[in-house]
């Protein structure tokens, strides 16, 4: 009798010890770290070890596998614009900082009002990709002009600026800073610019697609090139939003 009792006993602590192991086990998986390309090249595919992403090479960022959309309404990743903290002003004189523009696909372009030569046609391809864009992709899209020449280009001179091109309004937006900051984001989007005269700046020609949080996903650099590629990466950059 003592021998079934002391043998019911083990096998009840080994059930137990079992079903322990197994419900924590269960709370590792649940736990998994998994990783995904930042860019998103595959939408939400995730990986179960690091490693490049096989589409655009860049390393796979670890993230806790779960609720990914709560991920990326919440925090900002090392390559977001939003990080930089600087104010900006936009030709209504009202202050901003580029995380305030959050949830909408921004696609910008460095120029300054007074150019003859390169800038105008920097607008151009600015506005034929607005055009292009469909109604509905425009209402989560905001095309920003950058200035390089923060200290012609007030608020005022934007705002004249954007009234006589017809860009006074949604998805339209021109913002201007200090010179520090305006050299950090030309850093950022990789924008060289340098002033030859007192009027006159020589600068990259290079308009950048950032998606809703900030992370650059696409350059298409030159004047007057064709912007379907651009098209494409803004109308991918939205959907992934809705």
């Amino acid at each position: 009798m003592i021998m079934k009792k002391t043998l019911f006993i083990l096998c009840s602590i080994i059930f137990i010890g079992f079903t322990a192991c197994k419900n924590d086990s269960s709370k590792s998986s649940e736990n998994a770290i998994a990783y995904y390309c930042p860019m998103e090249c595959e939408g939400d595919k995730t990986y179960d070890e690091p490693g490049s992403c096989p589409v655009c090479k860049m390393d796979l960022i670890p993230v806790e596998t779960g609720d990914k959309s709560e991920r990326r309404s919440d925090e900002i990743s090392d390559l977001s614009i939003f990080n930089l903290k600087s104010t900006w002003t936009n030709q209504n004189g009202e202050d901003l900082q580029f995380e305030d523009l959050k949830g909408d696909v921004l696609v910008t372009v460095m120029i300054y009002t007074s150019c003859k030569a390169a800038c105008p046609r920097l607008v151009a391809d600015m506005r034929n990709i607005e055009e292009r864009l469909s109604k509905s992709t425009k209402e989560n899209v905001k095309m920003i002009l950058v200035s390089i020449d923060p200290n012609v280009d007030t608020p005022e001179r934007l705002k004249a600026f954007a009234e006589e091109n017809f860009m006074d309004k949604h998805p339209w937006l021109f913002l201007r800073s200090s010179e520090d900051n305006t050299r950090e984001f030309a850093a950022v989007v990789a924008v060289n610019y340098m002033k030859i005269s007192p009027i006159d700046f020589s600068h990259s020609n290079i308009i950048t697609v950032f998606n809703d949080q900030g992370e650059m996903v696409f350059q298409q650099e030159g004047l007057g090139v064709n912007s379907d590629a651009t098209i494409e990466n803004i109308e991918k950059a939205v959907a992934s939003i809705k």
